[in-house]
């Protein structure tokens, strides 16, 4: 008895839809987060494919390597640059556009191969070759360092050259002494006597109400805003929400509790106000009327 609903089949038909909409979001996606996102759908049903095929050793690294680590480096890198830059459209290799036609036809001729060769042929499956050395790793491991083991040790050195070379491109020789903490200190402390810049740590963004983001602005102790406390590349791109939106709630509180101080919702607390007995070191007790500081 054959059975007609197989574990591989249903996995298909069921993640089919989801890789082809995931690989039209990766081309036609206008911000280059929500193509990573698209391809990352893909990768995670096609790591699905392979655990259904009896391929854990393919669905392992699927996950680890391609989805987990270098599709989300990609991403961290575009988050770094900016999800708003722009590609230039601008040909700097002539006939790329000519190789790139020929390279999608090639490939586009290779699919139908290997797709008519699994629907014409015989395919023998997974079971056989992981039965023949003893376990689908065990095979991996029998073509990987006996018969492709040149081909896997050259691109191995490949990768490590790469990696190497990036490093040396990256790395920037120091042309000056790096400067001590009192040096730090002292350029900052002189900053601040010349041009007024606050010789400390940056404020961090606000906790203000209902808002805890990068994007809310830190408020002062006067009220007012804390213009440095937000990135400077959210204030380019104006993802910086609106202050005045944020003090709101707080001015409708404020209106209803004490009306005299509703346009500085900063100044409604009730003032201190030191007990006569012990007054509290550096304030002066209030002085009736009448009655002099020297009487007192």
């Amino acid at each position: 008895m054959v059975p007609l609903v197989t574990g591989a089949s249903f996995a298909f038909w069921m993640l089919m839809p989801v890789m082809i909409l995931g690989a039209l979001g990766t081309i036609l996606a206008r911000k280059p987060v929500h193509s990573a996102l698209s391809l990352a759908a893909v990768m995670v049903s096609l790591a699905v494919q392979y655990a259904a095929q009896q391929a854990p050793f393919l669905f392992a690294v699927q996950i680890i390597v391609y989805t987990g680590a270098i599709l989300m480096l990609f991403l961290f890198v575009m988050m770094i640059v900016g999800v708003d830059t722009s590609e230039s459209l601008v040909e700097t290799i002539k006939g790329q556009r000519v190789l790139a036609i020929l390279a999608a036809l090639g490939f586009f001729i290779l699919l139908i191969f290997a797709v008519g060769n699994a629907l014409v042929g015989r395919p023998t499956g997974l079971a056989q070759a992981n039965n023949a050395n003893g376990g689908n790793v065990q095979g991996l491991a029998a073509l990987i360092f006996g018969r492709y083991v040149v081909a896997f040790e050259a691109t191995s050195a490949l990768l490590i050259t790469a990696a190497l070379g990036a490093m040396v491109l990256a790395h920037r020789e120091r042309t000056r002494k790096k400067k001590t903490q009192a040096e730090l200190v002292t350029e900052r402390l002189r900053k601040y006597a010349e041009t007024g810049a606050h010789p400390g740590a940056l404020p961090p963004p606000g906790v203000y109400a209902r808002h805890n983001a990068v994007d809310t602005p830190a408020l002062l102790a006067n009220g007012e805003i804390a213009e440095v406390s937000v990135s400077s590349t959210l204030r380019q791109r104006g993802s910086v929400q609106n202050p005045a939106d944020l003090i709101a709630p707080t001015k409708q509180t404020v209106q209803a509790i004490a009306p005299d101080r509703a346009e500085n919702p900063a100044t409604a607390v009730a003032s201190y106000v030191p007990h006569p007995a012990t007054p509290a070191r550096g304030i002066q007790p209030e002085l009736e009327p009448g009655e002099s500081e020297e009487e007192n």
